[in-house]
């Protein structure tokens, strides 16, 4: 009777049960939990000493500059070429010959072109002759007409012999007036001959000095279809232009007008001056990388530099006097306890939740410059926000931040247990 009483207890929920505290326990678990992470974190930063690469602060002139690569060409450089077909007489000038304008370089074989001047000159001198007979026969003509003229007022001429002679002045006027375009283009015939024998003469047109000499005594030259090219003179060596590749990475920071300097390997102890005359809008890719041309006047009143050697640039893009700088690895600086789980004003788990960190880019002050270095002070990693200005890679400009030339930015850090 007692079982059947403590069942129907049990199913109407008149029974008591003792309930174990879940919640208490979970909280205790939690406490533990916590505070063994937190002991693990002070006996492992107990352990573990950090040690600190530093740079000091310095003040110096910043120079800024793109480097750039590209070959020394002649300013003025011309090819001289031959506008007529032929033969190769004479060659007169070699290479690294200075020349002057009008000097004869070479000679075409002119034998044809002589003997066809003959011939031209020959039908000139004949349309000559043929005009001063046109002429003795309009004079003969004029005469006759003018006599018939005479008798025919006086009656004594018929009128059918006066229309011959007055026919036959009029074809006497017109035979000078044929004659005379003979003539006329007989002698453009003549000049034009002339021109081409001008022409066999391979002349400079400037003074310089021969860089190519491409033809030999006695090679046929055919220039019907393009004009070959024979020699290459450049006018002034002593005035040389270098002709360099920039990326397009840094071609915002190239403007004509910069200084440059640059050296070649003829002379790699040695550095030449130059500065751009011109920045060219076209790209054009070289090595697969998209780059546009910078052209640089250079001085070469010694001849050392010569046409076609490569050289190397650095261009002046910005300069910089006594300024505040900081090595570039500074900033790229974070200390491990800010990037991992355990840095200042941060951490994991539980304290992480309950403290996070500042967010990226600024630091517990709300500080959001998004630019900082470490700064080594009483052995402390102090985070200091700066503004920054040029860099060359190495060394970065600091315009604004509380640094001054006493202060030890870190660039590292290295595991001193």
């Amino acid at each position: 009777m007692v079982a059947d009483n403590e069942d129907i207890s049990a199913k109407i929920g008149l029974k008591k049960t003792r309930r174990v505290p879940w919640l208490w326990i979970g909280l205790v678990v939690v406490a533990l939990g916590a505070g063994a992470t937190y002991y693990l974190s002070q006996s492992g930063s107990a352990a573990k000493k950090q040690a600190f690469v530093t740079e000091p602060v310095t003040r110096m002139d910043m120079i800024v500059t793109v480097s750039a690569v590209g070959t020394i060409e002649p300013t003025d450089m011309f090819d001289i070429s031959s506008e007529l077909s032929g033969t190769i007489s004479e060659v007169l000038v070699d290479y690294n010959d200075t020349v002057k304008v009008g000097d004869v370089m070479a000679r075409l074989d002119t034998t044809k072109l002589e003997a066809e001047r003959a011939v031209k000159q020959a039908s000139y001198e004949n349309a000559i002759a043929g005009v001063a007979m046109a002429r003795a026969t309009l004079e003969e003509s004029r005469k006759t007409y003018q006599r018939g003229l005479e008798l025919k007022a006086r009656g004594v001429e018929s009128e059918t012999t006066f229309f011959a002679q007055e026919a036959a002045y009029t074809r006497a006027q017109a035979d000078l007036q044929a004659a005379l375009a003979s003539q006329r283009v007989a002698k453009a015939n003549l000049a034009y001959v002339d021109v081409d024998l001008a022409k066999s003469c391979i002349c400079s047109p400037v003074n310089g000095i021969v860089l190519d000499r491409d033809i030999d005594p006695g090679q046929i030259v055919a220039a019907s279809l393009s004009a070959p090219t024979l020699f290459t003179v450049a006018e002034d060596l002593t005035r040389m232009e270098l002709q360099v590749y920039v990326d397009e990475a840094d071609i915002g920071m190239v403007a004509v007008g910069q200084e440059a300097t640059f050296t070649v390997d003829a002379y790699d102890e040695r550095s030449f001056p130059a500065r751009i005359l011109q920045v060219r809008f076209a790209s054009e890719t070289v090595d697969g990388v998209v780059s546009y041309k910078a052209i640089l006047s250079v001085e070469n009143e010694d001849l050392l530099l010569r046409p076609g050697m490569t050289a190397s640039a650095d261009i002046v893009v910005a300069a910089v006097e006594n300024a505040l700088v900081v090595p570039s690895a500074a900033l790229r600086y974070a200390p491990a306890a800010a990037e991992g789980t355990g840095g200042a004003g941060g951490g994991s788990g539980l304290i992480g939740m309950v403290m996070p960190r500042p967010p990226s880019g600024g630091d517990a002050k709300g500080n959001t410059s998004g630019k900082a270095v470490y700064v080594l002070r009483n052995g402390v990693a102090e985070r200091v926000p700066v503004t920054v200005g040029e860099s060359d890679g190495t060394k970065t400009v600091i315009t604004s931040g509380e640094l001054s030339e006493s202060d030890l930015v870190i660039t590292d850090e290295f595991d001193a247990s």
